[in-house]
């Protein structure tokens, strides 16, 4: 029997947190918010919808992550699959079966949820984030041979293979470090495609110049260490 715990992120999500834990389905053990120095009712809303709610005042969705895994290398018993959500309701948890299939059925160690445009809602990714996902999977094709198509933060991963990873981006850098390191330690990866819609609120990241740009930094930065690492 698989164990599942899934780690959410959330900055300033009360209006739609309570939405994405009750969607997620019941084969999860435990769901873990973190909420990420919200000033709103996030981190109520979380509680109240049966959450584990851990705060992290650090901001960025690196030291969430962390913060989530932290938690769970303290927890007498570990989960097998680790799964990562946003919390502004973008992503179908309920799809979150389709997401660990792959690791279920046939081993494999890492699957994303791939937003591929048959499937978003209009409007759901701004031109920013659709040229820097082609651009960052571009790059990982011309330099690792990889199959990527995007950088969705719906994903799954075996716990024990997470571990090896030593993840340590604190921002936006945490989905492609994530991908780099699969592909330089030769896991086995799969994307499956999802649905993808018009999140509840403003992002933060594609939402705003700042956050286009500092993402795009993070992002390509990651992806030359590693070109040059080879």
């Amino acid at each position: 029997m698989h164990k599942i715990k899934v780690i959410i992120p959330a900055y300033n999500e009360a209006d739609s947190i309570t939405h994405v834990i009750n969607d997620i389905p019941k084969v999860v053990d435990e769901i873990i918010v973190v909420n990420n120095n919200s000033t709103d009712k996030t981190e109520e809303n979380a509680r109240k919808a049966g959450a584990t709610v851990l705060n992290e005042k650090n901001k960025g969705y690196g030291n969430a992550c962390l913060k989530g895994l932290e938690y769970i290398a303290n927890t007498p018993e570990k989960p097998n699959i680790i799964v990562f959500l946003d919390g502004d309701y973008s992503d179908y948890p309920e799809e979150l079966t389709k997401i660990v299939a792959p690791i279920i059925e046939k081993d494999i160690d890492f699957v994303i949820g791939a937003r591929i445009k048959s499937l978003r809602e209009v409007g759901s990714m701004t031109m920013p984030q659709i040229f820097g996902n082609w651009l960052a999977t571009s790059l990982m094709k011309l330099f690792f041979r990889a199959t990527f198509t995007d950088l969705g933060p719906f994903r799954a991963i075996k716990y024990d293979k997470l571990l090896m990873l030593n993840m340590i981006d604190k921002t936006y850098g945490w989905t492609v470090e994530m991908q780099l390191k699969v592909l330089k330690q030769k896991f086995t990866y799969l994307e499956v495609p999802v649905n993808y819609r018009n999140r509840i609120g403003v992002s933060k990241v594609s939402g705003t110049i700042k956050g286009a740009i500092f993402a795009g930094v993070k992002i390509l930065s990651w992806i030359f260490k590693y070109s040059i690492k080879k």
